[in-house]
Protein backbone atom coordinates (compact mmCIF):
# COMPACT_ATOMS: atom_id res chain seq x y z
CA UNK A 1 0.00 0.00 0.00
CA UNK A 2 2.68 2.42 0.86
CA UNK A 3 4.72 1.78 -2.54
CA UNK A 4 1.41 2.37 -4.38
CA UNK A 5 0.94 5.66 -2.35
CA UNK A 6 4.37 6.54 -3.09
CA UNK A 7 4.34 5.68 -6.82
CA UNK A 8 1.13 7.78 -7.08
CA UNK A 9 2.70 10.70 -5.63
CA UNK A 10 5.65 10.25 -7.68
CA UNK A 11 3.16 10.65 -11.11
CA UNK A 12 1.55 13.21 -9.65
CA UNK A 13 4.93 15.16 -9.30
CA UNK A 14 6.33 14.32 -12.40
CA UNK A 15 2.71 15.08 -13.96
CA UNK A 16 2.32 18.90 -11.84
CA UNK A 17 6.34 19.45 -13.02
CA UNK A 18 5.37 18.46 -16.84
CA UNK A 19 2.16 20.87 -16.47
CA UNK A 20 3.63 23.76 -14.72
CA UNK A 21 7.12 23.50 -17.73
CA UNK A 22 4.15 22.98 -20.66
CA UNK A 23 2.57 26.69 -19.20
CA UNK A 24 5.86 28.25 -18.82
CA UNK A 25 6.98 27.61 -22.43
CA UNK A 26 3.27 28.26 -23.57
CA UNK A 27 3.57 31.68 -21.83
CA UNK A 28 6.83 32.58 -22.58
CA UNK A 29 6.46 31.59 -26.12
CA UNK A 30 3.29 33.75 -26.60
CA UNK A 31 4.77 36.61 -25.34
CA UNK A 32 7.73 36.21 -27.15
CA UNK A 33 6.61 35.92 -30.57
CA UNK A 34 3.61 38.36 -29.74
CA UNK A 35 5.74 41.25 -30.91
CA UNK A 36 7.20 40.91 -34.01
CA UNK A 37 9.53 43.82 -34.23
CA UNK A 38 10.96 42.78 -30.81
CA UNK A 39 11.39 39.43 -29.55
CA UNK A 40 12.09 37.85 -26.50
CA UNK A 41 14.31 35.47 -25.30
CA UNK A 42 15.59 33.40 -22.26
CA UNK A 43 19.80 33.51 -22.00
CA UNK A 44 19.46 33.78 -25.82
CA UNK A 45 17.15 31.03 -26.51
CA UNK A 46 13.25 31.37 -28.07
CA UNK A 47 11.43 28.68 -28.47
CA UNK A 48 8.53 29.36 -31.51
CA UNK A 49 5.91 27.11 -33.01
CA UNK A 50 6.02 26.27 -36.40
CA UNK A 51 2.91 27.14 -38.63
CA UNK A 52 3.98 25.63 -42.47
CA UNK A 53 5.59 22.67 -43.98
CA UNK A 54 7.66 24.83 -45.82
CA UNK A 55 10.99 23.55 -43.97
CA UNK A 56 9.99 20.10 -44.40
CA UNK A 57 11.77 17.29 -43.74
CA UNK A 58 13.69 19.54 -41.32
CA UNK A 59 11.02 20.34 -38.98
CA UNK A 60 7.20 20.29 -39.21
CA UNK A 61 3.95 22.64 -39.00
CA UNK A 62 2.95 22.20 -35.45
CA UNK A 63 6.88 21.46 -34.10
CA UNK A 64 8.07 23.70 -31.52
CA UNK A 65 11.89 24.80 -32.66
CA UNK A 66 14.46 26.43 -30.67
CA UNK A 67 16.48 29.61 -31.95
CA UNK A 68 19.43 31.13 -30.77
CA UNK A 69 20.57 34.96 -30.77
CA UNK A 70 23.57 35.03 -32.94
CA UNK A 71 25.96 37.78 -34.58
CA UNK A 72 24.78 37.72 -38.09
CA UNK A 73 28.46 38.43 -39.30
CA UNK A 74 29.07 34.80 -38.37
CA UNK A 75 26.51 33.23 -40.38
CA UNK A 76 27.05 31.09 -43.59
CA UNK A 77 25.25 29.61 -46.84
CA UNK A 78 23.24 26.70 -45.56
CA UNK A 79 22.76 27.88 -42.03
CA UNK A 80 18.99 28.04 -40.92
CA UNK A 81 17.93 31.53 -39.52
CA UNK A 82 14.56 33.15 -38.07
CA UNK A 83 14.03 36.94 -39.32
CA UNK A 84 11.84 39.26 -39.90
CA UNK A 85 9.67 39.06 -42.77
CA UNK A 86 6.26 40.34 -44.49
CA UNK A 87 4.14 37.67 -45.26
CA UNK A 88 0.59 38.76 -46.52
CA UNK A 89 0.78 42.31 -45.96
CA UNK A 90 1.65 41.39 -42.59
CA UNK A 91 4.90 41.62 -40.14
CA UNK A 92 5.81 37.94 -39.74
CA UNK A 93 8.41 36.04 -38.32
CA UNK A 94 9.92 33.50 -40.67
CA UNK A 95 12.29 30.46 -40.31
CA UNK A 96 14.25 29.19 -43.83
CA UNK A 97 17.45 27.94 -44.82
CA UNK A 98 20.27 30.62 -46.18
CA UNK A 99 21.01 30.15 -49.69
CA UNK A 100 22.67 32.94 -50.61
CA UNK A 101 25.08 35.86 -48.74
CA UNK A 102 25.67 39.13 -50.77
CA UNK A 103 27.83 42.07 -49.95
CA UNK A 104 27.67 44.97 -51.17
CA UNK A 105 30.18 47.69 -49.41
CA UNK A 106 30.35 46.04 -46.41
CA UNK A 107 26.70 45.17 -46.10
CA UNK A 108 25.50 42.17 -45.65
CA UNK A 109 22.75 40.98 -47.12
CA UNK A 110 20.58 37.07 -47.52
CA UNK A 111 18.39 35.35 -49.35
CA UNK A 112 16.20 32.76 -48.25
CA UNK A 113 14.86 29.57 -49.30
CA UNK A 114 12.13 27.19 -47.69
CA UNK A 115 13.52 23.43 -47.87
CA UNK A 116 10.38 21.93 -49.53
CA UNK A 117 9.49 25.26 -51.45
CA UNK A 118 10.14 25.48 -55.28
CA UNK A 119 11.47 28.97 -55.26
CA UNK A 120 13.24 31.53 -53.08
CA UNK A 121 11.84 33.68 -51.21
CA UNK A 122 11.08 36.85 -52.30
CA UNK A 123 12.71 39.42 -50.16
CA UNK A 124 15.53 40.32 -49.45
CA UNK A 125 16.86 40.47 -45.79
CA UNK A 126 19.50 42.17 -44.01
CA UNK A 127 21.44 41.63 -40.75
CA UNK A 128 19.25 43.84 -38.80
CA UNK A 129 16.23 41.77 -39.78
CA UNK A 130 17.72 38.32 -38.48
CA UNK A 131 16.71 37.26 -34.99
CA UNK A 132 18.17 34.34 -34.48
CA UNK A 133 19.84 30.77 -35.56
CA UNK A 134 17.97 27.66 -35.82
CA UNK A 135 19.85 25.13 -32.66
CA UNK A 136 16.81 22.36 -32.53
CA UNK A 137 13.24 21.13 -32.15
CA UNK A 138 10.72 19.22 -30.30
CA UNK A 139 8.03 17.62 -32.41
CA UNK A 140 4.75 18.20 -32.05
CA UNK A 141 4.60 20.37 -29.09
CA UNK A 142 3.73 23.37 -31.04
CA UNK A 143 0.21 21.51 -31.20
CA UNK A 144 0.02 20.81 -27.37
CA UNK A 145 0.65 24.81 -27.36
CA UNK A 146 -2.28 26.00 -29.79
CA UNK A 147 -4.32 24.00 -27.92
CA UNK A 148 -3.55 25.75 -24.51
CA UNK A 149 -4.43 28.95 -26.40
CA UNK A 150 -8.33 27.60 -26.56
CA UNK A 151 -10.12 27.71 -23.04
CA UNK A 152 -10.92 23.76 -23.54
CA UNK A 153 -7.20 23.57 -24.04
CA UNK A 154 -6.18 25.60 -20.94
CA UNK A 155 -8.96 23.91 -18.45
CA UNK A 156 -8.17 20.64 -19.56
CA UNK A 157 -4.45 20.47 -19.65
CA UNK A 158 -4.00 23.69 -17.05
CA UNK A 159 -6.36 24.00 -15.07
CA UNK A 160 -7.79 20.38 -14.41
CA UNK A 161 -4.42 18.92 -13.75
CA UNK A 162 -3.32 21.78 -11.10
CA UNK A 163 -6.92 21.14 -9.45
CA UNK A 164 -6.41 17.70 -9.06
CA UNK A 165 -2.65 18.25 -7.39
CA UNK A 166 -4.24 20.92 -5.03
CA UNK A 167 -6.68 18.45 -3.57
CA UNK A 168 -3.93 15.71 -3.95
CA UNK A 169 -1.77 18.38 -1.81
CA UNK A 170 -4.81 19.56 0.59
CA UNK A 171 -5.37 15.59 1.44
CA UNK A 172 -1.61 14.47 2.03
CA UNK A 173 -1.32 18.04 4.22
CA UNK A 174 -4.44 16.50 5.78
CA UNK A 175 -2.87 13.10 6.17
CA UNK A 176 0.11 14.28 7.51
CA UNK A 177 -1.77 16.44 10.02
CA UNK A 178 -2.92 13.54 11.40
CA UNK A 179 0.05 11.34 11.29
CA UNK A 180 1.66 14.10 13.30
CA UNK A 181 -1.16 14.36 15.55
CA UNK A 182 -0.78 10.75 16.46
CA UNK A 183 3.13 11.09 16.68
CA UNK A 184 2.66 13.68 19.14
CA UNK A 185 0.07 12.02 21.08
CA UNK A 186 2.19 8.86 21.05
CA UNK A 187 5.36 11.30 22.32
CA UNK A 188 3.08 12.63 25.26
CA UNK A 189 1.76 8.89 26.13
CA UNK A 190 5.64 7.84 26.11
CA UNK A 191 6.35 10.56 28.05
CA UNK A 192 3.40 10.14 30.70
CA UNK A 193 4.56 6.67 31.07
CA UNK A 194 8.28 7.37 31.45
CA UNK A 195 6.70 10.05 34.18
CA UNK A 196 4.59 7.50 35.73
CA UNK A 197 7.12 4.96 35.84
CA UNK A 198 9.30 7.41 37.71
CA UNK A 199 6.26 8.34 39.80
CA UNK A 200 6.25 4.28 40.78
CA UNK A 201 9.87 4.40 41.18
CA UNK A 202 9.78 7.26 43.66
CA UNK A 203 6.85 6.32 45.87
CA UNK A 204 8.71 2.83 45.62
CA UNK A 205 11.71 4.37 47.28
CA UNK A 206 9.18 6.67 49.49
CA UNK A 207 7.66 3.37 50.22
CA UNK A 208 10.88 2.04 51.36
CA UNK A 209 11.93 4.94 53.28
CA UNK A 210 8.94 4.87 55.36
CA UNK A 211 9.70 0.93 55.95
CA UNK A 212 13.14 1.71 57.24
CA UNK A 213 11.94 5.33 58.92
CA UNK A 214 9.02 2.60 60.57
CA UNK A 215 12.16 -0.28 61.41
CA UNK A 216 14.49 2.32 62.61
CA UNK A 217 11.59 3.55 65.00
CA UNK A 218 11.01 0.18 66.34
CA UNK A 219 14.49 -0.50 67.14
CA UNK A 220 14.89 2.66 68.82
CA UNK A 221 11.43 1.86 70.71
CA UNK A 222 13.57 -1.62 71.31
CA UNK A 223 16.41 -0.05 72.61
CA UNK A 224 14.27 2.48 75.07
CA UNK A 225 12.35 -0.38 76.39
CA UNK A 226 15.68 -2.39 77.23
CA UNK A 227 16.93 1.07 78.29
CA UNK A 228 13.98 1.24 80.86
CA UNK A 229 14.34 -2.30 81.94
CA UNK A 230 17.86 -1.92 82.50
CA UNK A 231 17.38 1.32 84.64
CA UNK A 232 14.51 -0.48 86.66
CA UNK A 233 16.40 -3.21 87.47
CA UNK A 234 19.32 -0.95 88.65
CA UNK A 235 16.72 1.06 91.03
CA UNK A 236 15.47 -2.39 92.24
CA UNK A 237 19.00 -3.37 93.08
CA UNK A 238 19.75 0.22 93.93
CA UNK A 239 16.80 -0.35 96.64
CA UNK A 240 17.84 -3.79 97.97
CA UNK A 241 20.99 -2.73 99.04
CA UNK A 242 19.55 -0.08 101.03
CA UNK A 243 17.28 -1.79 102.90
CA UNK A 244 19.97 -4.52 103.97
CA UNK A 245 21.79 -1.42 104.89
CA UNK A 246 19.27 -0.50 106.97
CA UNK A 247 18.63 -3.27 108.82
CA UNK A 248 22.13 -4.53 109.38
CA UNK A 249 22.25 -0.82 111.92
CA UNK A 250 20.32 -2.14 114.43
CA UNK A 251 21.80 -5.11 114.78
CA UNK A 252 25.08 -2.94 114.80
CA UNK A 253 24.09 -0.62 117.01
CA UNK A 254 22.93 -3.60 119.97
CA UNK A 255 26.02 -5.42 119.37
CA UNK A 256 28.27 -2.42 120.52
CA UNK A 257 26.02 -1.79 123.28
CA UNK A 258 26.32 -5.00 124.63
CA UNK A 259 29.85 -5.19 124.44
CA UNK A 260 29.62 -1.80 126.59
CA UNK A 261 27.49 -2.84 129.18
CA UNK A 262 30.16 -6.06 129.86
CA UNK A 263 32.71 -4.01 130.01
CA UNK A 264 31.73 -1.81 132.63
CA UNK A 265 29.69 -4.32 134.91
CA UNK A 266 32.88 -6.19 136.19
CA UNK A 267 33.89 -2.74 137.80
CA UNK A 268 30.96 -1.89 139.40
CA UNK A 269 30.12 -5.77 140.80
CA UNK A 270 32.51 -5.23 144.27
CA UNK A 271 31.13 -1.66 145.05
CA UNK A 272 27.88 -3.04 145.38
CA UNK A 273 28.64 -6.07 146.88
CA UNK A 274 30.39 -3.57 149.63
CA UNK A 275 27.43 -1.35 149.61
CA UNK A 276 24.97 -3.79 149.83
CA UNK A 277 25.23 -5.40 153.42
CA UNK A 278 25.80 -1.74 154.85
CA UNK A 279 22.39 -0.87 153.26
CA UNK A 280 20.85 -3.73 154.81
CA UNK A 281 22.15 -3.28 158.37
CA UNK A 282 20.84 0.53 157.78
CA UNK A 283 17.07 -1.07 157.01
CA UNK A 284 17.47 -3.80 160.20
CA UNK A 285 18.53 -0.48 162.57
CA UNK A 286 15.68 1.89 161.30
CA UNK A 287 12.99 -1.16 161.84
CA UNK A 288 14.13 -2.16 165.34
CA UNK A 289 12.67 0.17 167.66
CA UNK A 290 9.59 0.38 166.49
CA UNK A 291 8.94 -3.40 167.44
Amino acid sequence: MKKVKKAISILLSVILWGVILLAALFAFTTLATRDTSNVANFMGYTPMIVQSESMSPVFHAKDLIIVKKCDPAKLEVNDIVTFHAIIMNEYALNTHRIVEINNSNGVRSYVTKGDNNQVSDQHIISDGDIVGKYVGRVPRVGAVLELLSSTVGFLLIIVLPMLIFFIYQVYHLIMVSMKLKRAVAEEDAKAALEKSSESNDMLAQAEKARAEAEAALAEAKRLKEEAAAQLAAAQISSDGAAETASDAAPEAVSEASSETASETAPEDAPEADETAPEAATEAVSEDAPKE
